[in-house]
């Protein structure tokens, strides 16, 4: 599986923004995926993640309420809308394909990463 991210770029805090990640791959609609992020000189952490289906999510409490992860898999694609940007937001958004957890070492496969920065 081959992983595309984007949709990053300068928002404004209060403001939204959607990112996407485009797999490549007949796997792709029977796969979990995940949004992780990581900003300067922090671990990456998790944020959200979605199972093959889509029937179940899981978000971080610091993003809970805010953010939402979805997937198309007809488009083999699977999303992260945000909405009330902190700058605490802040980071590179990584996608991971094959685990369902908070967990980055569960996930077998990574894009190559979208910048969010978040203005005050």
């Amino acid at each position: 599986v081959q992983l595309q991210a984007s949709g990053g770029g300068l928002v404004q805090a209060g403001g939204s923004l959607r990112l996407s990640c485009a797999a490549s791959g007949r796997t792709f609609s029977s796969i979990n995926m995940g949004w992780f992020r990581q900003a300067p000189g922090k671990e990456r952490e998790f944020v959200a993640a979605i199972t093959w289906s889509g029937v179940s999510t899981s978000y971080a409490d610091s993003v809970k309420g805010r953010f939402t992860i979805s997937r198309d898999n007809a488009e083999n694609t699977v999303y992260l809308q945000m909405n009330s940007l902190k700058p605490e937001d802040t980071a590179v958004y990584y996608c991971g394909a094959g685990g369902y957890s908070s967990t980055s070492q569960d996930y077998l496969y990574w894009g190559q990463g979208t910048l969010v920065t978040v203005s005050s």
